[in-house]
């Protein structure tokens, strides 16, 4: 199947919508928790646990079969049927009674969403040659922003005006129907457009063994993990943070969270990709390497963000963030890169379900738990030095694991797959 560049970049705008659905409809959760807690009097650690563990035990559980099957079957009603399943979830979460309720509304959110990326991961590699999937995959994930931000701005302003149970509601239904659209309007390409020959699936086994001998992918994925354990950790917190110990109100923090995560992690993505690229045709360790540098400029700016006393703090957060987004697409890649066509959308799956598990299911968890443990003796405070102290050990790490990723991307790259 032969496509216009017009459209190719269509479906590129298609799937990062769907994305930015994934993240309204995961995140909203976040903006809405000063409410949630108040009314149904949640401890930290029970935030830490809904927002995060629960949600990402089911989500990377069900993304390996999901993935499995992405590589076999029609990727573009995977993802549609998914789409439609989360936003339905998201609705339903709006009429949660109590914790529990609640959380199983999450739960059914997590096994709708893994069924996003993974297959779209897939399906943009048969849509954009190699040298252009850094920048590929880099817009796709600016989507994660993009959700960030509409889920910060009209999360904040809905709770306000209408309550935090219609919220839910609203941000759920557009969804439902962009799932219709997305079905109706992009197509399935042919498997290893870009690569010559048959691609047979291969089987699961193989694909494991494959992902475990690839240094490259083993590094890149701790990289990952702890990056996004650090990034969900405070990113789940700063809204407790800012009403806690800045005393701001709902939608003050949602504008601020929008602006700064959402518009500064978007840049730093969309950043990430387009240089990537470049830096890349002259020396290919620079995908990696480019996030780590983006690391170790950004680490200390963390520190001021969570200790400062002064409100220009965002003004920092706003770097902070464009420099934490930089790692996402360039693994994406380097992942495909190194894999064979019939076994990406699984690569995807297991780099997502090492990221999440250990950033999204233990990050938040581990924030809050340190902030329940710290509130006897810090008060409102607490929430400030559980966020640093995560940050602290965490970004170290990452920046670590993302050199040593690079370092062996060279030799990893000319093996035979």
């Amino acid at each position: 199947m032969v496509v216009s560049k017009g459209y190719r970049n269509y479906v590129l705008f298609m799937l990062m919508l769907v994305y930015a659905f994934n993240f309204i409809d995961r995140q909203i959760l976040i903006i809405l928790q000063v409410p949630i807690k108040a009314e149904l009097g949640l401890s930290d650690t029970q935030l830490g646990l809904m927002t995060g563990t629960t949600f990402a035990i089911f989500y990377v559980i069900m993304g390996l079969p999901i993935a499995r099957l992405a590589d076999t079957r029609n990727r573009r009603n995977i993802i549609a049927t998914s789409l439609a399943f989360w936003s339905t979830m998201t609705v339903l979460s709006g009429f949660a009674q109590n914790y529990w309720h609640l959380l199983l509304a999450r739960i059914g959110l997590g096994i709708g969403e893994a069924g996003g990326s993974p297959p779209s991961h897939s399906l943009l590699s048969d849509y954009f040659p190699p040298e252009q999937r850094s920048t590929a995959f880099s817009l796709y994930s600016t989507g994660i922003y993009l959700g960030l931000m509409i889920a910060y701005l009209s999360g904040g302003m809905l709770a306000d005006t209408y309550g935090w149970r219609m919220a839910f509601i609203i941000v759920g239904l557009p969804g439902i129907v962009f799932a219709l659209i997305l079905r109706y309007t992009v197509k399935e390409p042919k498997r290893g457009f870009y690569e010559v020959g048959e691609h047979p699936s291969v089987p699961l086994i193989d694909v494991i063994k494959h992902y475990k001998s690839c240094k490259t992918m083993v590094y890149l994925s701790l990289g990952g993990a702890i990056a996004s354990f650090v990034g969900y950790s405070t990113s789940n917190f700063m809204p407790a943070y800012l009403s806690r110990v800045h005393h701001m109100s709902t939608s003050e923090i949602g504008i601020a969270l929008a602006i700064t995560v959402g518009l500064g992690g978007g840049s730093g993505m969309f950043f990430s990709g387009f240089v990537a690229d470049r830096l890349g045709r002259k020396d290919i360790r620079w995908y990696l390497w480019m996030p780590a540098l983006a690391g170790a400029i950004g680490y200390p700016l963390g520190f001021y963000v969570f200790l400062s006393d002064n409100n220009n703090i965002i003004y920092v957060f706003f770097f902070a963030a464009f420099l934490s987004a930089t790692y996402l697409g360039p693994s994406i890649a380097i992942c495909h890169s190194l894999s064979k066509p019939a076994m990406r959308a699984l690569v995807s799956a297991i780099l997502f379900f090492i990221i999440n598990i250990i950033g999204l299911g233990l990050g938040p968890l581990t924030a809050g738990a340190i902030s329940d443990f710290l509130s006897a003796s810090q008060g409102a405070q607490s929430v400030r030095y559980a966020m640093t102290s995560v940050h602290s050990i965490g970004g170290l790490a990452a920046i670590t694991l993302f050199y040593l990723a690079g370092k062996n991307l060279a030799l990893d790259s000319k093996k035979e797959l």
